[in-house]
């Protein structure tokens, strides 16, 4: 998979925040060495997040996103400010930008403290030191700056000076930012559960939502992680399954079906064979497993009027029959024989505040990447409300959850 190709959910995300007119459109032109977010004297161009893929080394991909003011004045100017807000939710490595003529103001300083509770990588740029370098001059611009208001600020975020028009600073800026994020060893979807040589049978129901010609992303990265293993994967549709595993000649190590499927390959499959779902091993890889199957009891705990909410991590263009608007709550109003009130939210909207709803049932969050995906985790916990996935809560309501979660023998003893 060339660069370009890393899926957005994969890349590392790399934030700018700042005042209108602080330059952070120009900073982060600057850094990608081209001209993507509208730049101009005039405060508030920036109006909706504007992001851009490329490579950064040593960090390799990652997506940089400029954002609105978050000094936005107006009811439709809050909305932007709250956008930006929104935005760290999925930022693994924040970029404060500010005036270096102006210094930190009370919503720099704000960001920051939220930067600093989130735990987020961060650093602070100082930006148009160009208008402070006036000639004979015996100060520095950072001598200036301390001058002007003091060293506690410049001290303590130790931050970088910058003129996005002159270009000084921006190669050591490109260097922090690359380094600034500590970069974990990612985990394996699938991969640490095989041995080279192992065949592993994969079920793709051919979905009427998955684009014409292709397989949908969970499928594509679990097949990458088997074939990085030295182990073989061998893709049917449900209807081959029976004829395919009569023919291998040998046991396959496992089974991995979509959710959608999961009572007629269980059926199919012996006993002998482990059985899981691209959702169970996805909960797995972004580190949400235990979460979503505690979260999944809750099913059996609903009564009359009470509330569910359906959130999906994309906005793709809804099927008759989608799985998330139709068949699911089919689904869960059938298992629990309740009448139950239903929501749904898609792509960037979560709510706030959850403590309405009795259940959260989540996509496997495969476009979301997993900065985003435990913060929504975090909010239904923080608000003690259970949340599942799709995976988990059809395997549960076809009963075969616990088969399952066999392969991960610590986590089938929450449903005992």
């Amino acid at each position: 998979m060339g660069m370009n190709q890393t899926p957005a959910a994969q890349r590392m995300h790399i934030s700018f925040f700042g005042k209108r007119n602080a330059g952070k459109s120009s900073v982060m032109n600057a850094v990608i060495g081209q001209d993507l977010a509208v730049v101009s004297k005039q405060k508030g161009t920036t109006t909706d997040p504007v992001s851009k893929s490329m490579e950064l080394l040593p960090l390799g991909p990652v997506i940089m996103t400029d954002t609105p003011g978050i000094d936005d004045k107006g009811e439709l100017g809050q909305l932007r400010v709250q956008k930006s807000y929104q935005i760290l939710n999925k930022t693994d490595g924040a970029v404060l930008v500010i005036d270096g003529t102006k210094g930190p103001s009370e919503e720099d300083r704000m960001l920051l403290q939220r930067i600093k509770e989130k735990k987020i990588p961060y650093l602070v740029v100082l930006n148009k030191i160009d208008l402070l370098g006036s000639e004979g001059s015996l100060q520095t611009p950072k001598e200036k700056m301390e001058a002007a208001w003091g060293t506690d600020f410049i001290l303590k975020e130790n931050p970088i000076l910058v003129s996005a028009v002159k270009k000084t600073g921006i190669f050591e800026l490109k260097e922090r930012l690359a380094r600034f994020i500590q970069t974990e060893e990612s985990g394996r979807i699938v991969g640490d559960l095989l041995s080279p040589a192992d065949f592993v049978v994969l079920v793709v129901p051919i979905d009427k939502a998955a684009p014409k010609g292709r397989l949908i992303l969970p499928q594509q990265q679990t097949i990458r992680d088997i074939l990085d293993s030295q182990a073989a994967a061998i893709v049917v549709q449900e209807e081959e399954l029976e004829k395919t595993l009569k023919c291998l000649g040998k046991k396959p190590r496992m089974v991995i079906t979509d959710s959608q499927v999961f009572a007629k390959v269980s059926a199919l499959t012996p006993e002998e064979i482990p059985l899981t779902s691209f959702s169970i091993l996805f909960a797995r890889y972004k580190g949400n497993l235990k979460t979503v199957v505690e979260g999944v009891t809750a099913l059996d705990r609903l009564k009359d009027g009470d509330h569910v909410l359906i959130s999906e991590g994309c906005t793709h263009h809804r099927q008759c029959d989608d799985i998330g608007s139709v068949k699911i709550p089919k689904w869960i109003r059938e298992y629990t024989k309740k009448d139950l009130a239903v929501s749904f939210t898609s792509g960037t909207e979560f709510p706030e505040d959850v403590s309405c709803y009795h259940l959260i049932v989540h996509c496997g969050g495969c476009m979301l990447n997993e900065r985003e995906m435990k913060y929504r985790l975090q909010r239904a916990s923080d608000q003690e409300i259970p949340i599942t996935n799709y995976g988990i809560l059809i395997a549960y309501m076809k009963g075969i959850l616990k088969r399952s979660l066999k392969v991960f023998p610590e986590l089938s003893e929450l449903l005992d």
